[in-house]
């Protein structure tokens, strides 16, 4: 398996760290919803990735299934959690 997700959730730390004003990660930590924006967008994206699914439409399921992907991510570092928490749970689950 190759390592896009831990090179994400990198991008999302720095972006936390650096606070880059361009940045829609940066918005979702500065923003006084940002939490909020992030639990929303999980939310939203789990409703779009549920009808992709309905419908059978392959590349919307994953673009869907990204953005909820991204937006966990997202929440974890909030939360000052990282991969290993994640990773570790799904283990303890096998």
């Amino acid at each position: 398996m190759d390592d896009t997700l831990a090179a994400l959730f990198a991008l999302i730390e720095d972006r936390k760290e650096t606070l880059p004003a361009d940045s829609y990660t940066t918005s979702l930590f500065t923003h006084e919803k940002g939490e909020n924006a992030v639990l929303e967008k999980l939310g939203e994206e789990t409703t779009e990735l549920v009808l992709a699914a309905k419908d059978d439409d392959h590349e919307e399921i994953a673009y869907e299934a990204a953005d909820i992907v991204y937006h966990l991510l997202v929440l974890l570092s909030m939360k000052e959690m990282d991969l290993d928490d994640l990773e570790a749970e799904l283990r303890s689950r096998r």
